[in-house]
This record gives structure tokens, C-alpha cells and sequence, in this order.
């Protein structure tokens, strides 16, 4: 085997089943992963999930199920996901692992005893979505910086990794290693937005929640995160503080981590310095792409934008779908995918120029020799500037990989064909056809044709890999190699080529946008109607809604209440002139600040219950929406005026 190559994707989250933009990355980075094994590279590809925290624990507690039961479920969509995208992964690793969690408790209890990780305690702004702790200056607009949700005080125990311990060395690794953080922008961005201003601790432990892995030697904690999930591209290939296996020996560093742009923080900053505590060599790469959206916007449920790789594949054709992510993600801007493009791409790039230039190609052998490929001994000067293009698509596939561009390596290839159906308006092989004396003519330039297709589906091949093996096979031709590609006259003359088959068949796009988009709105008909079966309730008279006493009251005060994450204790002045106090589950979206002087709706004669050690004496009006739970707020209403 040839040099070693370690590549991994980011391990996806188990929250829920991953969406098109999500699979972007697992198909960049299996191209880039065959790619290099076709030139020789003895390649690890490992992907996998990440599995524990709260969001997890939340979401199986809303399912009715066990958090394991809740991440086997999701992590076998993931999985289902990679392989029907076919994918070539060598390991598919989960942070439930049990080697994976044995060897993160003994990563976590090193960096202790050494003095890098101490017991401290945590107070800050907590975003629960993005399971980070933020000081008041990094928010924006008040919100979390990652995802723009609301954040919440939160205090407690936790342990801290010294992040500070080592900012210069980090500082100046990232100087000394120009091309680390790749792009350079992203590199700009980490050094002056989060590492000169000061590194703070990290916090790496938590013990409000039990879904993590357990700190083994404080089992009130879980180890956090950054620890447990970074820590995935060393213990899968054999990491073990107290002796690493051959195979991590071989493999480490990684030559490359392929993650989205808005992780690179994590990669660059917290992984690289868990590695210098460890006493283990960095990443040689960390390339952050960019995000492939839904026409300009973010694929969101809420929005109803969310379009799935398997519903694209059952559409469209597993290559067809790869041609796509790959072609259309610039290499330093966010992508966008419509159905629309989709169509176009689909018809202009696959049907016309690739699948017309192998079909006719193929028809025009069996025509005119019978299929059998004849020598190239007549050539003419248009000849050279054909066998120019491909060596040139070539060095420019090698030069664009190399560089992460996806979509320039695919349009190298694609300019080829369209560069070969040039050759064949140029030569006009059905005009040579028609004069005997040209017949050699003719063979050479139907040989040139195959060569460049020949070529093609070589360089096809890491990007679309059964229309690769399609095209070669209705050649039949069994030259693949990479180093055939090197110099023009890989097809060897005398070899009959078989039956020509399109390859992709045009799409009426009027027709299929029709039935896509009775499809979106059959789903969201459906989603409403089961929403609205949902929330059906029995119908009351007006007796009984007037049992119901709403009146206008006044934040006076407000408090987090202890051991209770989601509860906010409110003080509220209804008018009475006695204070009647409230706990109310809204801390994951207000905080107090946001609260306090705003006058809200109270149901004001409901039978008082005790809520983690309050009385409640009532509950508040607040709306379940896409963006979270909204509060309905009165303002301008003078306290104790009832609600009618």
C-alpha cells in the first residue's frame, strides 16, 4: 500500500434525520477518499454520530423512549443516509461505543491528574440547543452567536479545561502551520475573533443531566461534549492514554477533518489543545465548508424547506444527487439547492452533455466499425487540441481536489464532455462515414472520442462512481487505472465496445415540479390536519369558560428556581395588593431582565400546586410557535383588569 491518508467527516448529531444539506459533507469527503485511493494513498475514511447531552436526553424524554432507544433510531437513519448516498467509509463510529467511552473516561481522568482539567464552578449564559455556556459580551443582540435562540443563567459544579494554559502555543502553531485552518479566511477569523482577545476555560463537565459519559471518578458529572465527541478521531483508530494501538500509530495525525464552517471553532481551537495536553501530534489540516442552503435560506422544519437525501435519490438517481452537492457548493459561499437546479443541472449537464456525448459516441462505433475500436493512425491537427483538453482536465481535477474545490474539479470534467461534443461537430464523423477513402479517418477520431469518454470515467469515478462503472462497462473496457490517464491511448484498438444505453433520460421539468410541489403541499396538509387532531380538545359552553378567571398582571420580580432548568419563579402584582408568585416553565426562551416591569396574562384562580419547592399560584398565557414559546404580554394594561 502507498502513503497513508486519515480523512473523517464531523460525527452528525442524533437529534433527528438528516437533511440534504447535512449529507453535503459525507459525499465532499468519500470523493476526496476515493480520489486519493485511485492514485495510490492506503486511505482511512471514518464518519460516524455523536450521541449523548441534554438535547438528546430532552428529545427521548418528549418520545417516550430511553435516550439509547432514541440515538439507535437516529444514528441508523445516519447510517442508512451514508450508504445509500454509497459511501466509503471504513468505520462508522458512535460515541456510545463502549471502547469509544472507556477510552474518553481515561482521556478525561489523564488531563485531570496532570493539572489541565480542575473543579471549578460555572456561571453563565447557557443555549440549550447549542449545549454552550457564552459570557454576556460574545451574545448577539442578546441571543446565542451560533444559532440566534435565547439563552438562560445557569450555575453549577463543573470541571474546566485550561484553554488558557495554552494560548500562545496554539497562537503560534496556527502562524507556523499556514495551512491548518483552511480556507484562510476561517484562520483569520479564529485568530482575531476568539484567540488574541484570550482564551477562557473550557467547561467540560456537567451534572444536571445524565445522558454522557460518566466522569468515572466523580460519578455525579458527565464529561461534556467537546471531550467526549472531538475525541472520536483518535480513540476510533486505537487512542489509549496508557498504550495506542498500531493502527493509531499508522494513521495519526489525520491528514484532513472535513467539517461545516460553523464548527471550526471546536476544531481548531478546543481539539488542538485537548491534542497539546494529550502530548500528541495535531491534525495536519481542518477544512470548514461552507453550508448548502434551500434556495437562500437555512433548511428548517419550522419553514418547510427540509428536502432529505433519500427522497432526492428515489427522484433523481443516487449520482445524479452526488453530481449535485459536489457541483453546486462553491468552494468559500454557501450553496443553494432548489428543485428547480436540481432539473436543470439534471437535463443540461448529465442528459445533454455527458449522456448524449457516451450515447452517440457508443452508436456511432456499432454503426459504423460494428463496435470494434480501430487504430489511431490518421491525425489531423483539431486531434491535438482534444488530447490537450484532456491532459489538461486532468492536472486540473489533481489541482482542484488538492484544494478541497469540489465543484471546479466536477466542472474540469464536465468542460471535457462538452469540449468532446465540440470534437464531434467538429469532425463530423457522419460526413467521414459517407466516403470509404476516409474510413481510417473516421476510426481515429471515433478512437479519440472513446479515449476522452475513456478519460471521463476515471475522473468521473469519485464523484459518480456507478455512472463511472456504467459508462466504462458499456465500453467495455477494463482500463481504470489512474495512471492510464497520464498520456492519451489508454483504449486499447481491436476491443468491441458493447450496446449503447442512455445513460440519463431528460426530465420534463413542468410535469415533475408539478408533482413535487402537490407532494409539499399534500405533506403540509397532512402535518396540519394531524396538528390540528392533535390539539382537539372537547368543546365547552360559555359556563365553562367563564369558571376561568384571566386577569392583566405586573412582572415585579423574577428568579431561576434551583435544580429546575426550565422554571422561571415570577412575582406578580394582579391588582389585589398581595403578590402572588408563579413558576412558569419559560427559562430556555426569557431571562429574568427580559421579563421584569412587563405586564403578562394570569390565570388567577388556578388550584395553587408546589413546583420544585414553590408554590405556584396560577399560570401565565404564552403561545407554542415555530421559533419556541412566546409569552403574551399586555403592556399598557393596568394590573388586575381582567381578561374577557
Amino acid at each position: 500500500m502507498g502513503e497513508k491518508f486519515y480523512i473523517t467527516t464531523a460525527i452528525a448529531y442524533t437529534s433527528r434525520k438528516p437533511h440534504i444539506g447535512n449529507s453535503y459533507e459525507i459525499v465532499m469527503t468519500d470523493a476526496i477518499a476515493r480520489y486519493k485511493r485511485m492514485q495510490g494513498f492506503d486511505v482511512y475514511f471514518m464518519t460516524g454520530t455523536d450521541e449523548h447531552g441534554q438535547k438528546i436526553e430532552e428529545y427521548a424524554n418528549a418520545a417516550g423512549v430511553t435516550p439509547k432507544e432514541y440515538v439507535d433510531k437516529v444514528a441508523g437513519e445516519i447510517r442508512e443516509i451514508c450508504d445509500l448516498l454509497n459511501t466509503t467509509y471504513d468505520k462508522f463510529i458512535r460515541t456510545t461505543d463502549s471502547d469509544h467511552e472507556k477510552t474518553v473516561q481515561k482521556i478525561f481522568k489523564k488531563l485531570y491528574e496532570q493539572g489541565d482539567i480542575y473543579k471549578s464552578e460555572y456561571e453563565g449564559l447557557y443555549c440549550t440547543p447549542c449545549e454552550s455556556f457564552w459570557t454576556p459580551s460574545q451574545l448577539v443582540d442578546g441571543k446565542c452567536p451560533d444559532c440566534g435562540r435565547d439563552v438562560h443563567a445557569e450555575k453549577e459544579e463543573a470541571y474546566f479545561l485550561r484553554l488558557s494554559k495554552y494560548q500562545t502555543q496554539l497562537e503560534k502553531f496556527i502562524e507556523e502551520n499556514e495551512h491548518f485552518i483552511y480556507p484562510e479566511a476561517r484562520k483569520k477569523e479564529m485568530l482575531n475573533n476568539f484567540i488574541k482577545p484570550g482564551l477562557q476555560d473550557l467547561c467540560v463537565s456537567r451534572n444536571s443531566f445524565k445522558w454522557g459519559i460518566p466522569v468515572d471518578f466523580d460519578p455525579e458529572h458527565v464529561v461534556y461534549v467537546w471531550i467526549d465527541a472531538l475525541s472520536n478521531y483518535i480513540t476510533g483508530i486505537g487512542y489509549d492514554p496508557d498504550g495506542s494501538s498500531e493502527m493509531y500509530k499508522k494513521y495519526w495525525p489525520a491528514d484532513v477533518h472535513i467539517i461545516g464552517k460553523d464548527i471550526v471553532r471546536f476544531h481548531t481551537i478546543y481539539w488542538p489543545i485537548m491534542l497539546m495536553a494529550l502530548g500528541e501530534p495535531l491534525p495536519k489540516q481542518v477544512y470548514g465548508h461552507p453550508w448548502l442552503l434551500f434556495g437562500e435560506d437555512k433548511m428548517s422544519k419550522s419553514r418547510g424547506n427540509v428536502i432529505y437525501a433519500d427522497e432526492l435519490c428515489a427522484r433523481f438517481g443516487v449520482d445524479a444527487v452526488r453530481y449535485y452537492l459536489l457541483s453546486e457548493m462553491p468552494h468559500a459561499a454557501d450553496g443553494a439547492i432548489t428543485y428547480e437546479t436540481i432539473i436543470e443541472r439534471f437535463n443540461s449537464d448529465l442528459a445533454n452533455t455527458l449522456g448524449n456525448l457516451v450515447n452517440r459516441t457508443i452508436a456511432m462505433q456499432n454503426k459504423y466499425f460494428d463496435g470494434v475500436i480501430q487504430p489511431s493512425n490518421v491525425t489531423e491537427e483539431v486531434d491535438d487540441d482534444l488530447k490537450n483538453a484532456v491532459k489538461k482536465a486532468v492536472l486540473e481535477v489533481e489541482k482542484y481536489i488538492s484544494e478541497y474545490r469540489m465543484a471546479d474539479a466536477v466542472e474540469a470534467v464536465m468542460n471535457l464532455a462538452r469540449r468532446s461534443n465540440k470534437y464531434i461537430d467538429e469532425t463530423a464523423p457522419w460526413a467521414l462515414a459517407k466516403d470509404e477513402e476516409k474510413k481510417a479517418r473516421l476510426g481515429t477520431v471515433l478512437y479519440n472520442l472513446l479515449e476522452s469518454i475513456r478519460v471521463i470515467a476515471v475522473l468521473l469515478s469519485p464523484f459518480m462512481p456507478s455512472t463511472a462503472d456504467e459508462i466504462l462497462a458499456q465500453m467495455n473496457c477494463d482500463e481504470r487505472s489512474y495512471d492510464s490517464v497520464a498520456d492519451f491511448g489508454g483504449i486499447k484498438a481491436g476491443t468491441k465496445v458493447g450496446e449503447a444505453k442512455p445513460l440519463f433520460s431528460r426530465i420534463d421539468a413542468e410535469k415533475m415540479l408539478e408533482e413535487i410541489h402537490a407532494e409539499i403541499e399534500a405533506k403540509k396538509a397532512a402535518a396540519a390536519k394531524a396538528e390540528e387532531n392533535l390539539i382537539t380538545l372537547p368543546e365547552i359552553s360559555i359556563d365553562d369558560f367563564a369558571k376561568v378567571e384571566l386577569r392583566a398582571a405586573k412582572i415585579t420580580a423574577c428568579e431561576p428556581i434551583k435544580k429546575a432548568k426550565k422554571l422561571l419563579k415570577l412575582t406578580l402584582n394582579d391588582g389585589t395588593g398581595k403578590p402572588r408568585t408563579v413558576a412558569s416553565g419559560i427559562a430556555n426562551y426569557y431571562t429574568p431582565d427580559d421579563l421584569i416591569g412587563r405586564t403578562v396574562i394570569v390565570v388567577a384562580n388556578l388550584k395553587p400546586a408546589v413546583l420544585c419547592g414553590v408554590e405556584s399560584q396560577g399560570m401565565i398565557l404564552a403561545a407554542d410557535t415555530a421559533d419556541g414559546v412566546k409569552v403574551v404580554f399586555l403592556d399598557g394594561v393596568e394590573p388586575g383588569s381582567k381578561i374577557r
